[in-house]
């Protein structure tokens, strides 16, 4: 019987651990599933959570403590949450706009409830695309962000997820080109960004949501 799947507490750079203590990556690895479209369980699974989440629940989000940390975090490091939404925000406009949450495919399905049930935003990697753990770090001069012929221009000073090799996510952000997971992948690499005010019990919480949603049938 095989071992289930572990999370990994990824490494923080020096000055980024000083400047925003509580900020982390955590990372789990496993199998990927056939990545297509969701089985009837998870897209009833979304139904469920779009007939709980309507427009007062949008509203009252922000004042919860999960997306209010990210919130916090937002403005730490320039960002506007008024402007650039935290990710469950976002996953409500959308929610709102389109009248529910909308199947994407079991990945992105996955993803969006973890989301929507817990307030940790995760991501995925295609395991083959990276080297080593994954860490969080500022950019450097004239690194790419991403993997080969498609890896895009970063600015330095940003703050990325990446591994030994290069940036692979720029922070709250996708994964660039030649590391996110495709239909292709074998095996995946699901990450969350942790902030301070967010315990290691809720992004367990999300990153085991969305295994027990990609392992559906």
């Amino acid at each position: 019987m095989s071992a289930e799947p572990a999370s990994e507490a990824g490494w923080v750079a020096e000055p980024l651990h000083e400047e925003l203590p509580g900020l982390g990556v955590v990372s789990l690895a496993l199998a990927a599933p056939r990545l297509g479209r969701s089985p009837q369980g998870v897209r009833e699974h979304l139904d469920a959570l779009s007939a709980r989440f309507r427009g007062a629940d949008a509203l009252a989000l922000r004042q919860r403590p999960i997306p209010h940390a990210y919130r916090v975090c937002f403005r730490h490091v320039g960002l506007d949450p008024d402007v650039t939404r935290v990710p469950v925000e976002a996953a409500a406009i959308d929610r709102l706009v389109h009248g529910g949450f909308r199947s994407a495919g079991l990945l992105d399905d996955a993803l969006t409830i973890a989301l929507v049930e817990t307030g940790v935003p995760l991501w995925a990697l295609d395991h083959a695309a990276v080297d080593g753990p994954l860490g969080l770090r500022l950019s450097a001069e004239g690194e790419t962000l991403g993997r080969g012929a498609g890896a895009l221009p970063l600015p330095p000073g940003r703050i990325v997820v990446a591994d030994a090799g290069a940036p692979l996510a720029p922070l709250f952000g996708d994964p660039g080109p030649g590391c996110g997971a495709t239909r292709r992948t074998k095996r995946l690499l699901l990450f969350a960004v942790r902030v301070e005010g967010v315990s290691a019990m809720h992004v367990q919480e999300a990153l085991w949501i969305a295994v027990e949603a990609l392992r559906s049938r």
